[in-house]
């Protein structure tokens, strides 16, 4: 039995399966998303979705959908199924669903009386091409199946309107035809590996609606065209594959070129199968070479603090390195940039920002404890310097180290910290200034981590002396400025101001290998998170008893957004709360931890199926919203994951036991 397989009675039901989402990618930058039953629900859903950055940095919808009907005895059964004003459904193709299946790749079972049709999806790795298998299992007579592209032809984050300007015009080419209906975007290529019939029957379906912008307050409706329809016949047990992408194909390919990419899944058969899959989904590769990882799908770009928050858990953790070399080479160079010219690598957002530089030096922990000091200071030792460097030399346009030796950055006016909600005119809902707490735990972590990696290394003696120096001063410090009389530590202090808001930065604080706080102190700030801040779904953003707690992620763009680290759940935590927990409670909490991943295993079979969403709401029964599938959160589980397996292996107790 699949580990994620829905059967009729939820798959008929809208209720329960449209809530439901799915999710390709190509690990290019392109995906395909959408609902259960195929019916688009937010504008970024698509079937095939790319990246053109000729016109911009967004993604762009291409094709919408494809609705398929079957034709028996001159009778049609439409199987698509669009959302209209009114939650009018039109075609209802969700009642011919028999079951959907999502292990090895997304298959839809229909039976429209005595036929039975399964269609499977799937996305040819770093190429722009969606391929969609149609095999008649059964019927009793003559079938025909018809084949309607629902074209978009826009950004990913707007709305297509009915209108003149849209090319209607169409070439064939072998098995299918190619169109593009504006200037400046690629031509789409819709073949099929046995020779159709096209008529050409040129449409606009008009106002589509998108419930999940509905919700979110933002405009919902949308006109689609249709140039017409592919038309052909298929035998009991035979298998037709539609190919839609921005070349053509040579269509007696299509089955080899299938079969091929599905030979390189990993069954969907576990939680950590789930977790492993989703991982890769968010590799993205330039046409240059240069690697990095995707925030988050539907509507996140690469994201330097994100990408470093996400990189050791969606490559190390699920065992690959190469791939954790790969893209961190290409950070490397950026932040190499950042730091000799300032220049600011435009597919890494964010990079000046004040903690990105001290997580790339986390990764670099978290690598060395893969591959080892000697390899991890000989790959990634001179960055490691050249940042402290950077730091120490006060040349950081955004973090500046104080007298006492914590580093402080200037949040007031511009989010600086993870926590990046804005007001409409830019400035932060919470003003996160001046010493800020998980900036310092990282700033003595990096310092500690780069004396032990540099500790033989006669060349960086004079270094390795101003970091012990410096890590001497920051301990005392930190405790004096963040550590309260309640036990738990002020999540920023700018000034004469402490904030005595009980938020979740204090967990990495607790969790760092190197950490100025020592075990009971540790002990203190876990008992606070574990009280106020744990749910089923990650560490909440703030506490129940905290003023402004608000744990409802609902309501129009604004009103999300002052809700949005008010009291909403992240997973992406949890990484640093099983750190900290190992480390306070030693391997009798392991079992503790071992129950927590209940609650993200029965998110596989909820929301974007498979995957984590960005966030969670603070309160039962902790919803997901926001993106459908997050890297951060998807990789702090990983690392639980990992760490859990590995926890018996002697090396890792010492590790997890004593490194303090």
């Amino acid at each position: 039995m699949s580990y994620l397989k829905f059967d009729k009675s939820l798959m008929i039901n809208l209720d329960q399966s449209l809530p439901k989402e799915m999710l390709r990618t190509n690990q290019s930058g392109a995906y395909h998303c959408t609902t259960l039953v195929g019916c688009n629900t937010r504008k970024q859903h698509g079937l095939l979705v790319i990246p053109i950055p000729e016109l911009n940095d967004d993604n762009h919808v291409l094709l919408s959908t494809l609705d398929e009907t079957v034709i028996q005895h001159g009778a049609p059964f439409n199987l698509g199924i669009h959302q209209y004003n009114g939650n009018v459904y039109s075609p209802n193709g969700h009642k011919y669903i028999r079951e959907y299946d999502c292990e090895r790749v997304p298959t839809t079972t229909y039976r429209v009386g005595g036929v039975i049709l399964t269609k499977e999806k799937i996305f040819i790795s770093h190429e722009n091409r969606i391929l969609i298998r149609y095999t008649l299992v059964d019927a009793h007579s003559e079938t025909t199946l018809q084949f309607r592209p629902f074209l978009a032809f826009r950004d990913a984050n707007s709305l297509c309107m009915a209108n003149s300007v849209a090319s209607t015009e169409y070439q064939e080419v072998p098995n299918g035809i190619s169109t593009c209906m504006y200037e400046g975007y690629p031509t789409l290529f819709m073949q099929l590996s046995k020779k159709p019939e096209f008529v050409y029957e040129p449409n606009w379906y008009k106002g589509i609606e998108y419930t999940k912008d509905r919700e979110r307050g933002i405009p919902y409706t949308e006109d689609l065209y249709v140039p017409g329809y592919f038309q052909l016949k298929i035998k009991k047990g035979e298998s037709i594959i539609f190919s839609a992408g921005t070349e053509k194909v040579n269509t007696r390919q299509l089955n080899k070129m299938y079969e091929d990419e599905i030979k390189t899944r990993t069954p969907r058969t576990s939680f950590y199968n789930c977790m492993k899959n989703c991982a890769k989904q968010f590799y993205v590769t330039k046409p240059d070479g240069s690697r990095y990882i995707l925030a988050g799908y539907p509507w996140f770009k690469t994201r330097a603090r994100d990408e470093f928050i996400a990189l050791p858990g969606a490559t190390i953790s699920v065992h690959h390195r190469p791939d954790f070399e790969g893209i961190m080479d290409t950070a490397k160079k950026a932040l190499t940039a950042f730091i000799e010219t300032g220049e600011i690598d435009k597919n890494l957002d964010g990079l000046d920002l004040p903690d990105v530089p001290l997580w790339a030096i986390w990764d670099v922990q978290q690598y060395a404890k893969d591959a080892g000091s000697q390899e991890a200071a000989k790959r990634y030792g001179k960055l490691v310097k050249d940042i402290l460097r950077f730091i120490i030399d006060q040349k950081h346009p955004n973090l500046k180290v104080a007298e006492n030796g914590l580093v402080t950055t200037d949040g007031t006016k511009k989010p600086m910290t993870w926590m990046d909600a804005s007001r409409p005119d830019g400035t932060p809902i919470i003003p996160r200034s001046g010493f800020v707490v998980e900036f310092n735990a990282l700033w003595y972590n990096a310092l500690r981590f780069a004396q032990n990696l540099f500790a033989d290394d006669v060349a960086s003696v004079d270094d390795v002396k101003t970091w012990e120096e410096l890590t001497d001063k920051i301990k005392a410090s930190f405790i004096a400025t963040f550590l309260n009389d309640s036990g738990y530590l002020y999540d920023y202090v700018d000034g004469y101001y402490s904030d005595p808001s009980v938020r979740p930065n204090m967990i990495i604080a607790a969790g760092l290998d190197y950490s100025p706080l020592d075990r009971r102190q540790r002990k203190s700030v876990l008992d606070f998170v574990t009280r106020e801040l744990l749910t089923p779904k990650g560490l909440r953003t703030l506490s129940p008893n905290s003023y402004g707690y608000k744990p409802w992620y609902l309501g129009n763009p604004q009103e999300r957004e002052e809700a949005y680290y008010q009291g909403s759940a992240r997973p992406w935590l949890i990484g640093f709360y099983a750190d900290a927990y190992i480390k306070v409670f030693g391997l009798s909490g392991l079992s503790f931890i071992e129950r927590q991943m209940i609650g993200y295993e029965d998110e596989m079979s909820q929301g974007c199926i498979g995957s984590l969403s960005e966030l969670y709401d603070g309160n039962p029964p902790y919803i997901g919203r926001g993106a459908v599938s997050f890297a951060a959160n998807v990789s702090g589980v990983l690392r639980v994951l990992r760490m859990i397996k590995n926890i018996d292996d002697e090396s890792m107790k010492l590790h997890y036991l004593y490194t303090v």
